[in-house]
């Protein structure tokens, strides 16, 4: 399957709160997206990895994404190594996507900016031919994504872009609610977490509020990127 959009989270949920309103957009034109999970949040202080990936099947279905993996990489414990940056490499010859979105480049969980090296350097080794992988027996092609973008997760890092997501902002919502578990309910007899309170859930619309505001539309995402974004013409730009 070639894609034009792999994007990564180091657990199910990050997408979501990342790029939810972005994937949306992007399959309602007609790209093809995947997501692919670095750890099943098995760590995650509400919930269990089961109950985790059913929610992550949903809040795909919501997204309309072509597909949804999960490396069970070890929540917490995964690092930036030749053994997991092989498996991500595996990962994107077998879909050859166009561009790759991961993580924030630096967060309050430390998951989130090792999670966003691991799959920057990846993508990087994957370009290289000398590199040997395989699938299911046969040695794969080198592949390079053109662009990796990085989303912004609980800071407030400075995005590079952003993208007007004003129609599919309750797509997003939807998507990030589909994990019950994990946010905010007030009858839920299980641990607070830092995103399980009422203000995270809310800053959810209101941030995505702010970005829009800041280039005249409703609601929109960030992005940081790892070189120069290039346009034709200065007429590409909004």
């Amino acid at each position: 399957m070639k894609l034009d959009i792999l994007a990564f989270g180091a657990h199910p949920d990050d997408v979501e709160l990342g790029c939810g309103g972005t994937i949306a957009k992007e399959v309602s034109l007609g790209k093809k997206v995947g997501i692919i999970d670095l750890t099943q949040g098995e760590l995650g202080t509400r919930g269990s990895a089961a109950i985790r990936a059913e929610e992550a099947a949903k809040a795909s279905t919501i997204l309309g994404v072509a597909f949804r993996e999960n490396l069970k990489f070890r929540d917490g414990f995964f690092v930036n190594d030749e053994a997991h940056q092989l498996e991500i490499i595996k990962k994107i010859r077998q879909y050859q996507p166009e561009i790759v979105i991961c993580n924030a480049i630096d967060d309050r969980h430390i998951d989130h900016g090792k999670g966003s090296k691991l799959v920057s350097d990846a993508c990087f080794l994957s370009g290289l031919r000398r590199i040997e992988t395989s699938l299911n027996g046969v040695i794969q092609t080198e592949w390079r994504p053109k662009l990796v973008y990085h989303y912004i997760q609980w800071k407030n890092i400075e995005p590079n872009f952003v993208v007007d997501i004003s129609q599919f902002m309750q797509h997003k919502i939807d998507a990030v609610m589909a994990y019950s578990t994990q946010f905010y309910d007030p009858d839920s007899k299980e641990p607070l977490s830092p995103i399980a309170t009422k203000n995270f859930t809310e800053s959810i619309e209101y941030r995505a509020k702010d970005l829009g505001r800041l280039v005249f539309v409703d609601y929109a995402e960030g992005f940081t990127v790892e070189r120069y974004v290039a346009v034709n013409a200065l007429t590409d730009l909004k």
